[in-house]
């Protein structure tokens, strides 16, 4: 596991941009996974109030407070806004689950500061 990833997984409050109810989405495999793993977890998806009877928020901005770290399970085009928010936001970790990544993404967050790691799945490493 490399060093970005061990600096990922140290860190306790993770958001998750792409949750979903479905037992069978990576969205919903990634929050679960976290939350039994001990993190706290914020879902995001505006489509949705609540996941395992947990709140979920329409987007970062409008979480409670910050997170250390940010699991996007998105399209890529999607991406792309997510990045722009961590980057208003001061969120400094992104990983981008497979299926998510987008070259622009990749690029303009790591211009930005923002250590993102992609083409590795974060239920591998949990």
């Amino acid at each position: 596991m490399s060093d970005d990833m061990n600096q990922f997984l140290v860190h306790k409050t993770w958001a998750v941009v792409g949750v979903s109810n479905n037992q069978e989405k990576f969205g919903y495999k990634v929050y679960a996974k976290l939350k039994n793993a001990g993190y706290s977890v914020y879902a995001i998806n505006p489509g949705l109030e609540s996941i395992d009877g947990d709140p979920c928020y329409s987007s970062l901005a409008t979480l409670p407070s910050k997170p250390d770290a940010v699991s996007v399970v998105v399209p890529p085009k999607i991406t792309e806004q997510v990045i722009r928010d961590c980057i208003d936001l001061g969120i400094t970790r992104v990983w981008m689950q497979p299926g998510s990544e987008n070259d622009e993404a990749i690029r303009n967050g790591k211009e930005h500061g923002i250590t993102v790691i992609h083409n590795q799945c974060v239920l591998l490493h949990t």
